[in-house]
């Protein structure tokens, strides 16, 4: 697959994932339903992330490096945008719980920083 296969993929994905996120957020109520509706709402919202993350961390290390091979920036990308989209997402499920307070947040950070100094140190 070139790079250029990819971004597109991702960009149609991205644009997909946000459009079910748009529509989970007007066609679903909050107050009437059930696990699945708020299932529903946090996995689109998660996937959308990731993919506005991942094209962001994508064109910002492109931007910062120019002369290096940027195909290898992808996995990098990816990998952090779903660490943070998960500690983003994390965070709104503790709190959507009531359980959600400096040191649940602080906890939810520092494993998912601590994950990512595993996949910086492998």
């Amino acid at each position: 697959m070139t790079l250029r296969a990819y971004i597109i993929g991702m960009i149609i994905a991205t644009s997909l994932c946000l459009s079910s996120f748009i529509l989970v957020l007007f066609y679903i109520n909050p107050t009437q339903t059930n696990t699945l509706g708020f299932a529903c709402f946090y996995l689109s919202l998660l996937f959308t992330l990731t993919g506005l993350f991942t094209l962001l961390g994508f064109y910002i290390r492109k931007w910062f490096t120019h002369n290096e091979i940027i195909f290898a920036h992808v996995g990098i990308s990816f990998r952090q945008a779903l660490l943070f989209s998960l500690c983003i997402t994390g965070c709104l499920i503790l709190q959507s719980m009531r359980m959600f307070s400096f040191w649940t947040g602080g906890l939810l950070v520092a494993s998912i920083c601590l994950l990512e100094f595993f996949f910086l140190a492998r």
